[in-house]
């Protein structure tokens, strides 16, 4: 069904449900890289080549399930109203774990709010995962210890972080030294609807001039919200890295091997000094944008049906049993992990702590500040004030 005519242009056609052809003499598009086809066959390609160690495999595997668990019982929690909100990455495993098990222990991620994926590759506890979503926290971990940055709200803002922080690297002489522990890249994830927003141009702008040692990963999911990808862009989105004098390639984002070797290969790039890369990982977003989301409103069940086969951990299971990296008795006890990792976070849920009320004044500034200091001081007097005489509050 066509799109409306634009309201605020009265009488102005409406939109077509694809973009017309910029020009006839456009070359078709390239098929995004692939090495795992949905049915779980490999694929060769000309330039990536898969990880083939069985006990590498086995633990992606076992990445993509605890993953999923993990995002399964946070919905769950938060539709039992233990968590404030939750953000879905319900079909997005493949791209998350692929490009997190490509970071080196020196590289620094800068994650949206759906990347649980990555932050359980960089060794995030799931349980600090769920601080800020129950409130108990504006953080959950040490970005300096995970190189992972904290969950970003505001859409696109992490992508201009990322690319700052990779100029600090580069200024600070870690990159391109040819020493592999000392080398850094960082990374930045953000999803099709951030790339409308003007921070991630800025990004994309500052990166370049610079040649900042930086990989811009884009999960296109199909949907910003609720805004398919035709009301955001009339070219790919990784086209859009050509413009700004960097290179671009789109990556089957359900065939973790593809992601996998892509993002290392992007990675090693940025690391030996050779300037930011754009990855646009093609996937879909199974369930809601968030829990306060109905996607039944804006999207027909056949276009989830038309996804489900690719899903990233059926293909990779068919795969593990194909090669003989794995059989029904790992799958299986993968799964017995799963369920065991889901009664932790629930229980680990339920116990954290509320804050103190002072918390909110404990890093306003690096050092003491006066004005802060009288600010605590008055509230600590009030807080008193509301304990009953002899007793506790």
């Amino acid at each position: 069904m066509p799109y409306p005519p634009h309201p605020e242009v009265p009488g102005s056609p409406g939109l077509p449900d694809q973009p017309p052809e910029l020009s006839a003499a456009q070359p078709p598009e390239p098929a995004p890289v692939q090495l795992l086809r949905p049915d779980g066959t490999t694929v060769e390609h000309p330039h990536y080549a898969p990880e083939t160690d069985p006990a590498v495999l086995r633990s992606w595997y076992r990445d993509l399930v605890l993953v999923r668990r993990f995002d399964s019982e946070a919905t769950a929690l938060q539709r039992q109203g233990q968590l404030g909100l939750w953000a879905p990455s319900l079909g997005q495993e493949a791209a998350q774990v692929g490009s997190g098990r490509a970071l080196a222990p020196q590289d620094h991620a800068f994650p949206t709010y759906r990347e649980h994926g990555v932050a359980w590759c960089r060794g995030v506890d799931p349980v600090d995962v769920l601080r800020m979503f129950r409130g108990t926290t504006l953080g959950g971990w040490d970005p300096a210890r995970h190189g992972l940055h904290l969950y970003t709200i505001v859409i696109g803002s992490q992508v201009l972080h990322a690319a700052g922080y990779a100029m600090g690297v580069q200024r600070d002489g870690a990159v391109g030294t040819g020493d592999p522990g000392r080398d850094t890249a960082v990374i930045a994830y953000f999803g099709d609807g951030a790339s409308s927003q003007g921070d991630v141009s800025e990004a994309f702008t500052y990166a370049s001039v610079f040649n900042a040692p930086v990989v811009f990963f884009c999960q296109n999911n199909q949907l910003a919200i609720s805004e398919p990808n035709e009301r955001q862009t009339r070219v790919p989105l990784y086209q859009r890295a050509r413009g700004f004098g960097f290179p671009g390639l789109r990556v089957d984002g359900n065939d973790i091997l593809a992601v996998h070797a892509v993002t290392r290969a992007a990675l090693d790039r940025a690391r030996a000094g050779e300037g930011p890369m754009m990855i646009e990982a093609f996937t879909y977003r199974m369930g809601a944008h968030t829990t306060s989301d109905d996607p039944t409103r804006y999207r027909q069940a056949a276009e989830v049906d038309a996804w489900r086969p690719r899903d990233p951990i059926t293909r990779f299971a068919a795969h593990l049993r194909t090669t003989g990296a794995a059989d029904d008795a790992f799958l299986a006890e993968v799964d017995t992990d799963a369920d065991d990792l889901a009664a932790r976070v629930r229980a680990g849920c339920l116990s954290l702590p509320d804050p103190a009320g002072t918390a909110m004044f404990d890093h306003v500034y690096v050092d003491p500040h006066p004005l802060v200091e009288s600010e605590r001081a008055w509230y600590e007097t009030w807080e008193e004030s509301l304990a009953p005489a002899g007793g506790e509050r």
